[in-house]
């Protein structure tokens, strides 16, 4: 296949997208064009998935590639309190790769944006000796209502949607449910848009919880202490929940005088803490907890 004839296929998927207002020119020019709204803050994030460091092309198919890599960015979005507004999806792929794989890649993908109302506004394609994705996603809030790491307070109480841990159990047996869970993650969109009113702080957990904890009270100079009451999932370990990665639920904080919901958009929602005025200093149980989350340099 030409690079012309997969353009030409993703141009089509991409016009059965409904898209969102605002994105005036998309697939086929240089550049994408968007017109943001008054009194609107535009959010952008960017991940890689990168073949045997996120997976392999024995252990994930097609589908799971393209729907991972989108989810990635969406769940950075998610943790922003941001609605998806487009994407740009750049692949770079080996010979060997056949069309059918490259069908499956896409289609996986847009069904997922579709799901989400999000555009796919252009992208790259170029050859490498390992299959690289790099999805760039834009996300629009009110002007100065995006949730931030940088704002927990002391008091405020620390939270999580869903469970954690079982990502990383799935990929421990690669069978079940959390292996599809992890094949194929979903991201919190819903839940993120919800806690815009509640929460005074925010991240995914795509990690592990003691991980990207740590880097919440790094950005809001703060500590935090858990009382161990963890939604661990079924089949997951202790170990798992706290380190493990990949859960892509939503971490937040909400303040004291606040009332916590038992659920957001449809998910359990489990107070596990508070946080405390020691800087990055992390207790789980009154035990000290290291941040052995995933870390792409240790």
């Amino acid at each position: 296949m030409r690079e012309t004839d997969l353009i030409r296929m993703i141009r089509g998927f991409a016009q059965q997208l409904p898209g969102r207002t605002g994105l005036i020119q998309g697939v086929g020019d240089d550049c994408a064009v968007l017109r943001p709204r008054p009194n609107e803050d535009l959010v952008f994030t960017t991940d890689f998935v990168i073949e045997d460091r996120h997976f392999t092309t024995d252990t994930h198919t097609a589908g799971d590639v393209g729907h991972k890599a989108l989810a990635r960015s969406l769940s950075d979005l998610a943790a922003m309190g941001a609605e998806p507004v487009f994407c740009l999806v750049s692949l770079a792929f080996p010979q060997k790769l056949t069309q059918h794989w490259l069908r499956g890649f896409y289609k996986s993908l847009m069904d997922l944006a579709g799901r989400y109302k999000i555009a796919l506004a252009g992208g790259d394609l170029a050859r490498s000796e390992r299959i690289t994705v790099d999805v760039m996603c834009c996300g629009r809030t009110a002007r100065g209502r995006a949730m931030l790491r940088s704002t927990a307070r002391p008091g405020d109480s620390i939270c999580v949607t869903g469970e954690l841990g079982g990502a990383a159990a799935g990929l421990a047996v690669m069978r079940g449910a959390n292996w599809r869970r992890q094949k194929r993650p979903q991201p919190r969109i819903e839940a993120g848009l919800k806690l815009r009113t509640i929460a005074t702080a925010g991240m995914d957990l795509s990690d592990g919880l003691s991980l990207d904890l740590y880097r919440l009270c790094e950005e809001s100079k703060c500590g935090a202490t858990l009382d161990g009451r963890l939604p661990i999932a079924k089949g997951a370990s202790l170990e798992q929940a706290l380190h493990g990665g990949e859960d892509y639920e939503l971490l937040f904080t909400v303040a004291p005088q606040l009332r916590i919901p038992k659920k957001i958009a449809g998910l359990p929602v489990t107070r596990i803490g508070a946080i405390t005025n020691t800087p990055r200093k992390i207790t789980l149980a009154g035990e000290p907890l290291r941040p052995l989350g995933f870390d792409h340099f240790r």
